[in-house]
């Protein structure tokens, strides 16, 4: 097993333990390794800030808070298909994009039996053309979201016209394959709809912004029919 699957592996067996520990001779049989290498990837995981821990003495050994990670997932052959088929349509211009490749990773490093033939098997059939966002935009969009702060964007917009803005997130849209972030904007008091492929260049302020109800502002606006994507119902609390 190659060294990131083997990692994240690591991660899962510590995660199915705990709160027990886990003694690194254990996971060196486990994973058919030395225990340096063990010891190496399990520093690697601290250093990651994964919440992975040590303890000396009798009893002692490594184990990882369970509250921390998910709890494994048995997927069958078809749900790993439809993710392999999600996964694939997150390139690098996707918002989120890195966490998805870590999480395609993790996915990948748990899978076993059928499962993960079908995967294999999948994956090789499946190939994409990207579209251009800088990854500096994709992070500070991805950033200003999560942290509900304000957004500085250069945007060229469909007419080829340049604009400096500042805007307040509200959310992200998709539509025939573009992401959109939704946002009031400053400049235009209004809520916009921004492009990420014409974003050309995104910065933080760090300022925080004010709530914004995303269908609200998609109220008037072409997308006003826009509907939660039903794959992500059960993700969303009820009012």
């Amino acid at each position: 097993m190659k060294r990131t699957p083997r990692i994240y592996a690591l991660v899962e067996e510590l995660r199915a333990a705990a709160p027990r520990s886990l003694m690194v001779a254990a996971l060196a049989a486990r994973f058919e390794v030395s225990k340096r290498t063990v010891q190496r990837d399990l520093q690697a995981l601290m250093e990651a800030g994964a919440p992975v821990r040590t303890t000396t003495g009798r009893g002692g050994g490594w184990s990882i808070d369970p509250a921390m990670t998910l709890p494994p997932i048995r997927f069958t052959a078809q749900e790993a298909a439809a993710l392999v088929t999600a996964l694939a349509a997150a390139d690098a211009s996707t918002p989120y994009a890195g966490a998805v490749r870590t999480a395609s990773q993790k996915i990948a490093a748990s899978m076993t039996g059928p499962a993960s033939t079908t995967v294999q098997e999948l994956a090789a059939r499946i190939v994409a053309l990207p579209t251009r966002t800088a990854e500096s935009v994709r992070t500070a969009v991805e950033q200003a979201l999560t942290d509900s702060t304000v957004l500085r964007l250069s945007y060229v917009d469909a007419a080829g016209r340049e604009s400096d803005r500042a805007v307040e997130p509200a959310g992200l849209l998709t539509a025939d394959g573009k992401w959109y972030l939704i946002a009031w904007c400053r400049t235009r008091q209004a809520g916009r709809g921004f492009r990420l492929d014409r974003i050309t260049a995104a910065a933080p302020t760090g300022e925080q912004a004010r709530p914004h109800d995303l269908a609200g502002l998609l109220l008037g606006s072409a997308a006003a029919s826009a509907v939660q994507p039903t794959a992500l119902a059960s993700l969303i609390p009820p009012p």
